[in-house]
């Protein structure tokens, strides 16, 4: 399998955590938390926490606390078809590709649900093929872009398509929710907007980058699904964040990076470019810790959380495409995500060109 083009998107509204402090301190629901989640808030917002922005779907943030069910589906039914089509958009434009070449396309969010899901909106807007191969994938968080690779990887190898549109879209603002619990304040504060797409093919770019799929494996801890996932609370999602994400996260990324490499007869040393979900800044950490590398070289996704937040699913995407346009040596690349579950996955990438 090789990746042919890839594209992001985001919405056009760009919030710095200066801004979001100052709307929570200014909004109603400030009275309502108690001064723990004002010190946590604080805290986040004001300290260097990873991130500068991110890219909200709202007008405005005063919309941000106007927290009920009706409103938040609408939010996530007006915004996450359109960053999702228009990722795959872009694409298939920088794969050269035209809309009917496309033989499946599997479509990954977390954020919110339609039925029928969202890989219908997509086929509507990009004008795909009538008989295209459509997979929705839901429930994954923000280790969904790998399963929905290894998946289009399987379309691929059974020969049912020559070209196959992965996509990961999350509209975290669609998925709201504010107490005084830490763990759901530091996630309102994490996370952004945004869309991810890729083009997968059985061949590579006849004009571009060599960008080949060579193994992969996963890990996957139901034991620990109590650490990191979506609760349904008054008919929205919670967000459960513990303080031992980060700690599995590293632990579970090495695990899977030593497995791969150990088979391919290779050492952390070879690889060239770390295309590594983030999650936020104390996560890095602890995979700088636990991988035995330094800060640059996780470099790329370092830059995309400090401008965008965490993206959840869609955030590998912008990593990829930030190391293409930073024109990373070629070599062995190694792709990572982790998220609910508590799962884990990694994928080592031969990149030539």
């Amino acid at each position: 399998m090789y990746f042919r083009g890839i594209g992001i998107a985001t919405p056009a509204a760009r919030y710095t955590k200066a801004e979001c402090l100052d709307a929570f301190q200014k909004s109603d629901w400030f009275s309502r938390l108690d001064a723990r989640a004002h010190f946590i808030a604080r805290t986040v917002l004001q300290r260097d926490n990873g991130i500068e922005a991110r890219r909200l779907a709202l007008d405005s943030l005063d919309e941000v606390f106007r927290i009920d069910p009706d409103t938040l589906a609408r939010r996530f039914l007006t915004h996450a078809p359109a960053l999702a089509a228009q990722a795959g958009e872009r694409a298939l434009a920088r794969a050269g590709l035209a809309a009917s070449d496309i033989g499946a396309v599997i479509v990954s969010t977390c954020t919110g649900y339609l039925c029928p899901g969202l890989s219908g909106h997509v086929v509507e807007r990009l004008g795909l093929r009538a008989d295209v191969q459509a997979f929705d994938l839901v429930g994954q968080g923000c280790a969904a872009a790998l399963p929905n690779f290894q998946l289009g990887r399987a379309l691929l190898a059974s020969n049912a398509c020559e070209h196959v549109l992965s996509i990961c879209v999350e509209v975290s603002s669609a998925a709201m929710y504010l107490d005084n619990d830490p763990g759901v304040l530091i996630s309102a504060c994490l996370f952004g907007d945004g869309a991810g797409a890729a083009v997968l093919s059985r061949r590579p770019d006849p004009g571009g980058r060599r960008i080949e799929w060579t193994d992969s494996t996963s890990l996957i801890n139901p034991g620990e699904r109590q650490a990191l996932m979506f609760e349904q609370r008054n008919g929205m999602l919670r967000n459960i964040l513990t303080r031992a994400v980060p700690t599995l996260a590293a632990d579970y990324a090495r695990r899977v990076r030593d497995t791969v490499l150990q088979r391919a007869g290779l050492r952390t040393a070879d690889v060239s470019a770390w295309i590594m979900h983030a999650g936020g800044r104390d996560v890095l950490l602890a995979l700088e810790r636990v991988f035995e590398l330094e800060a640059e070289d996780f470099r790329y996704s370092a830059a995309m959380l400090r401008e965008y937040g965490n993206l959840s699913s869609a955030f590998v995407y912008f990593v990829l495409q930030a190391a293409l346009a930073d024109e990373a040596p070629g070599g062995w690349w190694w792709l990572s995500s982790f998220g609910a579950g508590f799962s884990c996955h990694g994928a080592l990438l031969r990149v030539s060109g």
